[in-house]
């Protein structure tokens, strides 16, 4: 892989992790912007390692939060970080399942098909449209509310569906605190991430390509810096209800990305 192929791929894994447009998605449309060639069998331990940079984003920007939540889990009590641990697992419960029954599914729709992107891209756009919409409210998420989520997190598993689109407008639209459900979004998916991590490397399915190295380095310091960035920016996106702007964004690349699939 190229040097200026991993930075520009980093950054985009980094920024749409976060903002509302769909990581998998852009991901596809870089690879066909970029050209088969520059995703070669490695690609695999490059989208890991790209994940693993987002992930570890997130706990930097949480940090606070996190050893918040781990101080509360280890006093072994039934406490309020207790309770948002569980409802963590909860909404996990559909994503991981999906992942099991439907993985080799899932992994055909990952195979160039624009189109199919463009047209998710579209669905992604109007369910930011109708959260946008949605009053602000004091509202937590609660346990029914979590398990809805996660469906909506296993959904996002579609390249063009954005994962913090789905979720967050699912729990705005559910009448949860747009900050609150922000927040929840971007927590609820770092044991996810560092899970498929950990299948991935004990499946023995990762290549390593002799001179890698530089490409994998610089991708994932292009998905943390952006990745940081972004998740900041997006919690003061949500609470400010600026997502028709993304929604109007993925419709205006949905609709490129359909034309390009069918003239491709």
């Amino acid at each position: 892989m190229e040097i200026i192929d991993a930075i520009i791929l980093g950054v985009i894994q980094g920024l749409t992790e976060f903002l509302p447009v769909s990581s998998s998605g852009h991901l596809e449309l870089g690879k066909a912007i970029l050209g088969d060639t520059s995703v070669p069998e490695e690609s695999l331990l490059f989208t890991v390692v790209l994940h693993f940079a987002t992930a570890l984003s997130t706990i930097v920007v949480f940090r606070k939060d996190i050893w918040i939540l781990l101080e509360g889990i280890f006093q072994f009590k039934n406490n309020e970080e207790t309770q948002f641990a569980l409802k963590i697992l909860i909404s996990m419960l559909p994503a991981v399942i999906v992942g099991l029954l439907l993985e080799e599914q899932l992994e055909q729709l990952f195979g160039g098909n624009i189109s199919f992107v463009g047209a998710m891209l579209i669905v992604t756009a109007v369910l930011l449209w109708l959260a946008n919409k949605a009053k602000d409210t004091q509202k937590s998420v609660s346990k029914s509310n979590a398990f809805i989520i996660g469906i909506a997190q296993a959904v996002a598993m579609l390249p063009g569906i954005s994962r913090s689109g789905a979720t967050i407008s699912t729990s705005v639209l559910l009448g949860n605190d747009k900050t609150r459900a922000a927040r929840f979004s971007f927590l609820m998916v770092i044991p996810l991430i560092f899970g498929k991590i950990a299948k991935d490397v004990i499946s023995g399915d990762l290549t390593y390509a002799s001179g890698a190295s530089l490409p994998l380095l610089l991708g994932f310091a292009a998905a943390f810096i952006s990745g940081f960035f972004a998740c900041t920016w997006m919690i003061s996106i949500v609470k400010k209800s600026k997502l028709s702007y993304f929604a109007l964004y993925c419709v205006i690349v949905g609709v490129i990305a359909i034309i390009f699939g069918f003239i491709k």
